[in-house]
């Protein structure tokens, strides 16, 4: 049995004084370091936003950030603008190790937002990162860091739905919850058969 550690988004735009700061954020970053030795494989993943996203509230006349607006794939929360492509913001946080097996860019279409590891948020479009970890013979995948209640959420049901064992290290994950998005979050995880430890 082969097992990954996923690591979502630890970057520097979802860590404090970032655009979308995740409270905490940067916490993280020792607990995941300190594990990666652990895995037969590490991937990590980076939000890789074109300049003018249509997940940013600036894209939208009118619109504030975290306001909920329609898509055609269906309802999206408006963001500040963050993780643009070759920004700082985008960077990983500069003490996260960045020695993993795969480094993999999501959100890089501007019509579609993608907070899952695995798919866009049309819940269709892949990334391609299943095919990687069925080609390498990875079935059992352990996921931490940024944010609790959306990317890694959303890679965690994805991960289990294709059937992957999938385990969500709630130490190594902070949640911006907006308006009760962690609990809901924890709640859909487990429904989905993702343990949480």
């Amino acid at each position: 049995m082969t097992h990954a550690l996923l690591v979502i988004d630890v970057q520097n735009d979802f860590c404090p004084g970032g655009a979308l700061a995740v409270p905490g954020g940067d916490e993280v970053v020792p607990l995941i370091n300190a594990r990666m030795a652990e895995f037969d494989s590490v991937i990590l993943t980076q939000d890789w936003h074109p300049a003018g996203h249509s997940s940013f509230a600036s894209s939208h006349a009118g619109k504030a950030p975290f306001e909920l607006t329609e898509m055609p794939y269906g309802p999206q929360v408006l963001w500040p603008d963050h993780c643009v492509q070759s920004t700082e913001g985008a960077a990983f946080h500069p003490n996260l190790r960045t020695d993993a097996d795969l480094i993999l860019r999501k959100g890089f279409r501007t019509a579609i937002d993608s907070y899952s590891a695995f798919f866009e948020n049309d819940h269709t479009t892949p990334t391609g990162l299943e095919g990687y970890l069925r080609t390498r013979g990875i079935d059992t995948l352990t996921v931490a860091g940024l944010a609790t209640d959306f990317c890694v959420h959303y890679s965690a049901v994805d991960a289990a739905k294709l059937g992957f064992d999938v385990t969500v290290r709630m130490e190594a994950c902070r949640a911006i919850d907006l308006d009760g998005s962690l609990a809901a979050a924890e709640t859909a995880m487990r429904a989905a058969g993702v343990k949480l430890a």
